[in-house]
């Protein structure tokens, strides 16, 4: 076998390296860009008095519950969303925690 066979191998190798790569990239959500859209689907800076997490769920209390966008926070990727007083429960699983975090930075 000849070097020529080798390095198509290795050439065919690296391009897959790099089309992984690419992938991965792409499929990692941005939590700054879905923290600013959660912040405005709740209603605003102004609006969020707390949040805290829960497992998997992000418990925010607002000033006005009405200005939340329930519809456009399970576009988003809430897998449910409970409604309690002037308290939203939003199931997001694992990402909970990072979005918390994400916010808590944006609302300084």
């Amino acid at each position: 076998m000849s070097i020529q066979y080798y390095l198509q191998y290795l050439f065919i190798f690296i391009a897959l390296i790099i089309i992984a790569l690419v992938i991965i990239k792409a499929s990692k959500k941005d939590f700054h860009i879905e923290a600013n859209k959660l912040i405005e689907y709740l209603g605003g800076k102004e609006n969020i008095l707390n949040i805290e997490v829960n497992m998997s769920r992000l418990k925010v209390t607002l000033n006005d519950v009405s200005k939340a966008n329930k519809e456009a926070i399970q576009k988003l990727g809430a897998k449910g969303i409970v409604e309690v007083d002037n308290q939203l429960k939003i199931i997001f699983g694992a990402e909970a925690n990072k979005l918390k975090k994400e916010i808590e930075s944006l609302k300084k």
